[in-house]
């Protein structure tokens, strides 16, 4: 009967290990729409198509696995312990990284540390990393748990492995664009992009807003080649951004808070205005690396 007790108790201490380990990485699939169905779409089936709302959450990493291009955008925030970029089970793969290269920038008040195999990077607030391709496992970690750090990270297909590098703004491309009289006023920093360094596709930069601007991406266009995510924050708690997708001639709106994410088809333009200053973090995906390859709209002539 003792034996019998033991048996159990082991098993079930096994079985809540087995369940921790399972829930510090959390995935969802989305599909791709056609532009003519998404027409169709009310604000709930809008949002999840969309929208990526929790991306940070104590020691746990969520992901979206999107068929756009097939994109994973995710956020992981190591507060007690290191976490693990696991290789989930679409991908297929021993390592989240054999077939492809990620992009991670830090949006928390803490450094943090990415381990990619023996080789460990600090990041600091806005800054990013980029990793190529190839067998081996990636960590987050935090350096101060009362400071945790947040990775938001974008991740795609890699047909060749290029160098890892960590990149700041003193690296990237800064872009000066718009006014305070046009409320868009902005510095684009082009980070990781092929003018920077090595990719095979993914391409992500950070634009931040100046004080009284709240218009992105205006006026708005698409990239046929390529589809894109935004991710926003240093939104307040009380204030919101309202991004705005669609097609130039069936515009819709997706109603957004900080530290959230949302999926930029192919078809789609991709905007926003906000309730306040803002920064936003966009990564691209898809067969072409020219950052200047875009199909503008007139602002009086979307719908």
């Amino acid at each position: 009967m003792y034996r019998i007790r033991k048996i159990i108790c082991i098993f079930a201490i096994k079985l809540i290990i087995t369940i921790k380990i399972y829930m510090k990485t959390n995935y969802s699939l989305r599909y791709a729409s056609h532009p003519m169905d998404a027409r169709n779409y009310d604000t709930q089936r809008l949002r999840k198509e969309f929208l990526i709302e929790t991306l940070f959450v104590n020691d746990e990493v969520n992901m979206v696995y999107s068929m756009y291009d097939r994109m994973i955008v995710g956020g992981a925030m190591p507060k007690d312990e290191a976490l693990l970029l696991e290789a989930i089970a679409p991908l297929k793969a021993p390592y989240f990284t054999t077939r492809r290269e990620v992009g991670v920038f830090n949006v928390g008040e803490g450094e943090g540390v990415v381990r990619v195999g023996d080789t460990a990077f600090t990041l600091g607030f806005k800054e990013a990393l980029y990793i190529g391709s190839g067998d081996r496992e990636v960590y987050f970690e935090s350096k101060d748990t009362q400071h945790p750090a947040k990775f938001y990270f974008n991740s795609t297909c890699a047909h060749t492995a290029y160098p890892c590098r960590k990149v700041t703004k003193q690296d990237a491309i800064c872009a000066h664009m718009g006014s305070l009289e046009m409320s868009n006023e902005r510095n684009i920093n082009k980070m990781l992009v092929n003018q920077v360094l090595p990719t095979c596709q993914l391409q992500m930069g950070m634009t931040e807003l100046a004080t009284g601007s709240v218009w992105n991406t205006m006026p708005a266009h698409t990239h046929s080649r390529r589809m894109e995510a935004y991710f926003y924050f240093e939104v307040p708690e009380s204030q919101a951004v309202c991004h705005l997708m669609g097609e130039p001639q069936e515009t819709r709106h997706i109603w957004m808070k900080g530290d959230q994410a949302v999926l930029s088809p192919e078809w789609s333009i991709h905007s926003a205005a906000a309730t306040h200053h803002y920064t936003f973090i966009w990564g691209m995906g898809g067969e072409n690396l020219d950052y200047g390859d875009q199909d503008f709209y007139e602002i009086t002539d979307l719908r």
